[in-house]
């Protein structure tokens, strides 16, 4: 039977959950997730998670800080006007938003506080600094 590697397209069931036991994604009742193991399509512990398994095969993998969505970084994390926010817009706790960058570049941010005339907008990806756990099913190879 056909192992996985490097550059197979594989369709895959997962469960993510935290080092609490909570979830934080799930293909339950959704199509398998499909990418191309070894492009970085998913994150590298996911990815290497994946090498040498059959369809069929079933694992669960911790997977570490460095090798999920990095160590949180301070430097993305800002302050920012409330005087720029559109004047229809109430910045709020909690809100995704979208920022681009002088070189044209558009990443997600979400507000962490609102104080006075600043609010605080974080770009840190929101499992960074975490370590992750994934039940994997491999459901295919090609």
């Amino acid at each position: 039977m056909q192992e996985v590697k490097k550059g197979d397209k594989v369709n895959v069931h997962y469960h993510g959950k935290l080092k609490d036991g909570s979830t934080f994604d799930s293909s339950e009742g959704r199509e398998p997730l499909q990418f191309t193991v070894g492009l970085g399509q998913v994150i590298k512990g996911f990815d290497d998670a994946l090498l040498s398994m059959k369809p069929g095969d079933k694992k669960t993998v911790d997977i570490a800080v460095l090798e999920a969505y990095g160590e949180r970084n301070d430097d993305m994390v800002m302050e920012y006007p409330i005087s720029e926010f559109p004047e229809d817009m109430k910045p709020e706790v909690g809100m995704e938003l979208q920022m681009g960058d002088n070189a044209g570049n558009v990443f997600p941010v979400v507000i962490t506080e609102v104080a006075g005339d600043m609010v605080i907008l974080d770009a840190n990806h929101p499992l960074a600094g975490q370590d992750l756990i994934f039940e994997i099913e491999l459901v295919s190879i090609g």
